[in-house]
């Protein structure tokens, strides 16, 4: 349906249950239970055939009008959007609906990528009843010849720059995506290999120091992708127990200069910035700075938050020293990823004397869980996976780590000890 055959639908509300397809169901006598019907949530629906703006309050006689304001007044163009993430109808009503119930910002979804957060099929459900602009043909956005009024706004759109430079990003996202992957395999063959190894087990230090130059480079760019820091971030135990620390001892970050060791995506040196530290030096070696730095400015850090790319070991800082040093490096089994070091070197190089190093105290400890369902959902499942036997599999599964918060419930001993840094 066109843009204008959506408006011509709107000025004739059609009430369900009566009435064909060509002919309006509203009777010449005034079906009362029709216009109740119509008064039901005026909040929501908005005029009859009217299209309402996607960020603001406006109505507008057609969704064509509606997609001019937004460009205009807004910054964002739905048309270049649909076009440049090749969205097809259903991925136009779920952007719409998304849009509509979210409220995001502008500026987040010029710069939004693949997997969309809109993909859920939860958004296929209008968010506003009659919303015009879900009856607009998505081709009328896509074909230039029934959309050049609203390109002609493109050129004065500030959302635009950012566009082009975000998609010229993707694109050289998409070209590494397969050396990505080979690295990624490669790494999770290390990872198997070190826990299963019998040697390395009864030396994790040496183990670890005798990592080959191009096993450091599968780990590095392993966190230059999204997953592993939407994972980390994702993980509220550790995320909040920093955001917490951090937010409650203000005073200690108050004007002082911290350096983010290892920074991934900054969540660390924003929450330090917030606290009133007075700079923040964000170091890290994986193509996710360039992400961070994105980040830093669309949150206003840039002037307070420097992002250099490179080891710490190796990168210059633009300070002699700092107050505090900040960093994520535990990883699994506390020792796994090897940044402990990197941290330490960066305290004995760079740190002020009296300045402070968080976390300072660490520990490990060993206890017993016993959880059916995880077992049942983890390893049992290989017995009989769509009525085939995979039980081979449980042997690759069983020495893979795993990140979860678990239930109490499910402990069956007392913690233990092992090892306190």
């Amino acid at each position: 349906m066109s843009c204008r055959a959506a408006e011509a639908v709107g000025e004739v509300p059609a009430a369900e249950g009566g009435g064909s397809e060509d002919e309006p169901c509203w009777s010449d006598s005034g079906s009362e239970s029709a216009w109740e019907e119509d008064d039901e949530d005026p909040e929501s629906r908005g005029p009859a055939g009217r299209a309402r703006c996607l960020f603001c309050d406006r109505f507008f006689s057609s969704a064509e009008d509606a997609f001019c304001h937004c460009t205009s007044d807004h910054g964002f163009n739905i048309g270049m959007l649909a076009h440049k993430h090749r969205l097809d109808f259903y991925g136009y009503i779920k952007l719409v609906n998304f849009i509509r119930l979210e409220k995001p910002a502008v500026e987040y979804l010029c710069t939004i990528s693949s997997p969309f957060p809109w993909e859920e099929e939860k958004y296929l459900k209008p968010a506003l009843e009659d919303d015009l602009l879900l009856q607009f043909d998505i081709e009328d956005l896509l074909e230039s010849s029934n959309a050049s009024h609203l390109n002609g706004l493109t050129e004065a759109s500030p959302c635009l720059e950012r566009l082009k430079h975000a998609e010229q990003r993707a694109e050289l996202a998409e070209a590494a995506l397969a050396r990505v992957q080979d690295d990624l395999q490669k790494m999770r063959q290390f990872a198997q290999h070190f826990v299963m190894n019998s040697e390395v087990r009864s030396g994790t230090a040496s183990a670890i120091a005798d990592l080959r130059e191009d096993e450091e480079d599968v780990y590095f760019s392993s966190y230059g992708h999204y997953g592993i820091h939407e994972e980390m971030i994702k993980d509220k135990v550790r995320t909040e127990s920093y955001r917490d620390f951090i937010y409650q001892n203000s005073h200690i970050f108050k004007d002082k200069i911290v350096l983010d060791v290892g920074c991934g995506t900054g969540i660390l040196s924003m929450f330090a910035a917030k606290a009133g530290a007075k700079q923040v030096i964000a170091v890290d070696q994986s193509e996710i700075l360039y992400q961070a730095m994105d980040i830093v400015r669309l949150n206003g850090f840039k002037d307070t938050i420097s992002l250099i790319k490179g080891r710490i070991e190796e990168v210059d800082l633009p300070v002699e020293k700092v107050d505090i040093i900040i960093s994520e490096w535990m990883g699994y089994f506390l020792l796994f990823e090897s940044m402990l070091d990197s941290v330490i070197y960066a305290r004995d190089m760079y740190l002020a004397e009296g300045g402070s190093v968080y976390p300072d105290i660490c520990t490990i400890n060993l206890v017993a869980v016993g959880d059916l369902s995880k077992h049942a959902d983890r390893f049992a499942f290989w017995d009989d996976v769509y009525g085939f036997r995979m039980s081979c599999m449980k042997k690759a599964v069983i020495p893979e780590a795993v990140v979860e918060v678990v239930d109490a419930s499910t402990l069956i001993s007392e913690a233990c000890l092992i090892k306190v840094l």
